[in-house]
């Protein structure tokens, strides 16, 4: 799949931006703050309905503007597909084929997209909630019931912590509710961990083999989810359920004193490994690197792998963050069967055939224009 074309109205620096893309790699030229990563930023949340740098939907809207509005025309296998996503102070709107979807994870999926950023670096080294985020978001892309699960997911953790408050400063003292929500909580839980590790056995199966290449066979990776309650069969649901069901017996009393719900998918975590040793304590910065560059590359496969078609790929300013032997590698990956979306503030000193036959545009404040 590619996008065909791209239209921006009141989105960040952009009042008005409508440009055309071909089906290879589109290098966007500028100095820094001129709205480079605002285009890469408007593909992925047209693609996502959400932003991978804010979580205020409020940033995206240009200063005293009501709303912003990102359009896409999408080609896939089946035929060419418009977008269309609204943002505004009442939320959020999305549109597919002229149609507007009742809820975001009926949208979700009709584009996919990689990207690739100079904070997905610390996909290794930085937090859990960095692993979790990357975890759904990719999840979510493939399976809209992943989407709703969490939803609901979310919606029962609100109602449990809240309810954990009100026993915990005893405005509340009956504890029929609280073995209510639970119960909801634990099967809820279980088809998300099982949906992750069912991801990431697939991610693990991609990612090993390009991480060879990339190590020149040196280094083997393996990736493991790591739950905060020990399922001892993943593959056994009414096993799940159990463990889970005696470890919220055991801790009752200590949630009801810190007033919220210590265990479950959102306290879970995803471990690397580099020949037996976890990557991100004792790992090199160089084995850090080829760890996230090869679990992206690895993403790539694999959404083709689920649905078909390769996803767009979005390398935002991380050129300049990989060493020559790594640039090689990943533009090797991509040359010539994924469009991909390159920031930069020059190519110089990037000798490769993929960026001499690429397409490129220039931005300088909130403008943006074909240069080739």
């Amino acid at each position: 799949m590619y996008i065909e074309s791209l239209s921006l109205t009141n989105y960040r620096n952009y009042e008005e931006l409508l440009i055309e893309f071909e089906n290879k790699v589109n290098v966007i030229l500028g100095e820094n703050a001129q709205g480079k990563t605002n285009v890469m930023e408007s593909i992925y949340v047209l693609a996502m309905a959400k932003s991978h740098r804010t979580s205020n939907d409020k940033d995206l809207i240009r200063w005293d503007q009501d709303y912003a509005k990102i359009e896409g025309r999408v080609q896939k296998q089946h035929g060419s597909l418009p977008l269309q996503l609204v943002i505004s102070k009442k939320g959020k709107k999305a549109k597919c084929n002229h149609i507007e979807q009742r809820k975001l994870s009926q949208y979700v999926g009709n584009m996919n997209v990689v990207m690739f950023a100079p904070e997905d670096l610390n996909l290794v080294k930085g937090s859990p909630q960095v692993r979790r985020r990357f975890i759904d978001m990719e999840i979510g892309q493939v399976s809209p019931i992943y989407l709703h699960d969490m939803s609901q997911y979310q919606k029962i953790l609100q109602q449990r912590n809240h309810f954990l408050k009100m026993l915990q400063i005893k405005k509340q003292t009956d504890e029929t509710m609280l073995e209510i929500l639970t119960e909801q909580f634990i099967q809820t839980a279980v088809k998300i961990i099982t949906k992750r590790f069912e991801f990431l056995r697939l991610l693990q199966n991609w990612a090993k083999p390009i991480h060879q290449g990339i190590s020149r066979g040196l280094e083997t990776l393996e990736i493991q989810y790591k739950p905060s309650v020990d399922v001892l069969d993943r593959l056994d649901l009414s096993k799940m359920v159990a463990s889970y069901q005696e470890k919220f017996e055991k801790v009752k009393s200590r949630e009801i004193e810190r007033g919220t719900t210590l265990f479950g998918p959102h306290r879970d975590d995803l471990l690397f490994f580099v020949n037996n040793r976890d990557v991100q304590t004792f790992g090199s910065q160089g084995q850090q690197r080829t760890t996230a560059l090869s679990v992206k590359l690895a993403e790539i496969e694999l959404i083709h792998a689920e649905i078909g078609e390769y996803p767009i790929l979005l390398l935002d300013d991380v050129l300049s963050e990989l060493d020559d032997y790594r640039q090689s590698h990943l533009l090797n990956t991509i040359q010539g069967k994924v469009q991909t979306f390159v920031t930069t503030t020059s190519v110089d000193g990037i000798d490769h055939q993929t960026l001499k036959e690429a397409s490129a545009f220039e931005v300088t404040s909130g403008t943006m224009r074909r240069v080739n």
